[in-house]
C-alpha cells in the first residue's frame, strides 16, 4: 500500500500570527503597548524564578520596569514595592498602570499587597499608588485584570476583576482621583466559575482539571477574569475563566454608589456563548469585542456590525492565549504562555516548553480613547 501520510488533511491555521518576542525565563501573562510603541509585560509569581514582576521589552530583552527597586518586594512592608503583578495596562492618557495581586502563589493577601500603581511614561516614575482596603481586596481576592475610563469622575475610573478560586468573585471599582474603591457584583452568578457537568474546558484535546500526582482531580474554579469596556463607554464586559459566556453590566450603575447591589445586578446582561473559554478580553474603537479562546488556540471577535462571532486568528502555536492589547500601530498583541501545561494541571509534571511568546496580528484597528 502506498504511504499517503503527507497528503492527509490537518488542522488549518487562520490569520497572520507574527512572533514579536520570546521568553526563556518566567511565563508572562499581561501585555500592553503605549502610543509610541513601547511594549510592557509582566510575570506573576506562580512558582517560576521571577527576577522582576514587570518589564519593558527593549531590543527583544526584558528590562525591569520602572526600575529594579520597584520590583524588589519588601517582605516586611508589602506596600513598599511590587509583590506579584498579574496585569499591566496603558490607559488612554498613555500612562502605565500596574495591578499588583499582592498574592504570590495565590496566597492570602494582606493590606498593602493588593494595589494599583500609575507610572508616568515620560519620566518612568511612579506617580500614584492606590492601596485597597481589606473589605475590598479580601484575604482571598486575586486581582486579575483592569480597564480604565478617564472620562468619568474627577480623574477617571478603573474596573478590576476578582477572579479568586478560593473565595468571593466580583468587580472592583476604583475612583482614581480619590483612591476610593468598592466591590460590585459580589458573588453574582455572572462572576462565578461554571463547573462540570455545566462546563468542562477542553484544551489540546484534553479535559482541563487541577490534577494531583495521586491521580485526584478537581475542576478549575477561577471566576471573573477577562474584562473590557465598550467603545461608547456604556457597558463593561467580563467573563469568568471557567465559562464560555460573555456578560456585561452598566458602567453608570457600577459607579453610582447610591444604588444597592440588586439595582446594579439588574443591569447585567448575558451576552451569550462566545464559542470557548476565555482568559482575556479586549475592545477596539469600532465597537468590536475580542476574546481569547484557550480551548481552540484562537482569538475570536464579536463583530459590532453583524453581531456574530468570527475567528481573527487560529494557530497551533497560540497555546493558552492570555492577555491582549490593541495598539496604536493597528496590531492586536497577545501573550501565549502554556498556562494549562503547568504542573498543577498535569499531575505534578510541568509540561511547558520554553520559550513562551508574545505574538501580534495586523488588523488595522484602533484602541478606544476613553479620555
Amino acid at each position: 500500500m502506498t504511504d499517503r501520510t503527507s497528503e492527509l488533511a490537518t488542522d488549518q491555521s487562520l490569520g497572520g500570527l507574527e512572533p514579536v518576542v520570546h521568553f526563556s525565563g518566567a511565563m508572562p501573562t499581561g501585555v500592553s503597548v503605549s502610543r509610541t510603541g513601547r511594549i510592557f509585560v509582566n510575570f506573576p509569581k506562580w512558582g517560576d524564578d521571577v527576577q522582576f514582576t514587570v518589564a519593558e521589552i527593549r531590543d527583544s530583552a526584558c528590562v525591569a520596569y520602572p526600575d529594579e527597586a520597584t520590583n524588589r518586594t519588601d517582605p516586611n512592608d508589602p506596600a513598599a514595592a511590587l509583590v506579584s503583578v498579574q496585569s499591566i495596562v496603558v490607559d488612554p492618557s498613555d500612562r502605565l498602570w500596574i495591578l499588583d495581586t499582592g498574592s504570590p502563589m495565590f496566597q492570602p493577601t494582606e493590606f498593602g499587597g493588593p494595589k494599583l500603581l500609575c507610572v508616568d511614561l515620560e519620566t518612568d516614575k511612579v506617580v500614584k499608588k492606590i492601596l485597597f482596603p481589606q473589605d475590598v481586596a479580601l484575604p482571598t481576592t486575586y486581582l486579575n485584570d483592569v480597564r480604565f475610563d478617564l472620562r468619568r469622575g474627577g480623574g477617571g475610573m478603573a474596573f478590576i476583576t476578582d477572579s479568586s478560586d478560593q473565595g468571593p468573585n466580583g468587580i472592583i471599582v476604583v475612583d482614581l482621583a480619590s483612591g476610593e474603591s468598592w466591590r460590585r457584583l459580589h458573588e453574582h452568578p455572572s462572576t462565578k466559575a461554571l463547573q462540570p457537568p455545566e462546563f468542562l474546558p477542553i484544551v489540546e484535546g484534553r479535559p482541563l482539571m487541577e490534577r494531583d500526582p495521586d491521580g485526584s482531580a478537581k475542576p478549575v474554579k477561577m471566576g471573573a477574569d477577562g474584562i473590557a469596556i465598550g467603545a461608547d463607554g456604556g457597558r463593561l464586559y467580563y467573563c469568568p475563566l471557567a465559562s464560555r459566556h460573555l456578560h456585561s453590566v452598566s458602567i453608570d450603575a457600577l459607579i453610582d454608589r447610591s444604588l444597592n447591589d440588586q439595582a446594579v445586578a439588574a443591569t447585567v446582561v448575558d451576552e451569550g456563548d462566545k464559542g470557548g473559554g476565555s482568559d482575556g478580553l479586549e475592545t477596539d474603537a469600532d465597537g468590536n469585542i475580542y476574546a481569547t479562546n484557550y480551548e481552540h488556540n484562537a482569538i475570536l471577535r464579536l463583530n459590532a456590525g453583524t453581531g456574530q462571532w468570527e475567528t481573527v486568528v487560529h494557530d497551533p502555536r497560540l497555546l493558552w492565549p492570555d492577555t491582549m492589547s490593541v495598539a496604536a500601530d493597528g496590531h492586536l498583541y497577545v501573550t501565549a504562555n502554556q498556562l494549562h501545561r503547568q504542573a498543577k494541571y498535569q499531575g505534578g509534571q510541568d509540561l511547558r516548553r520554553k520559550p513562551y511568546t508574545l505574538f501580534r496580528v495586523d488588523l488595522g484597528i484602533r484602541p478606544i480613547e476613553l479620555r
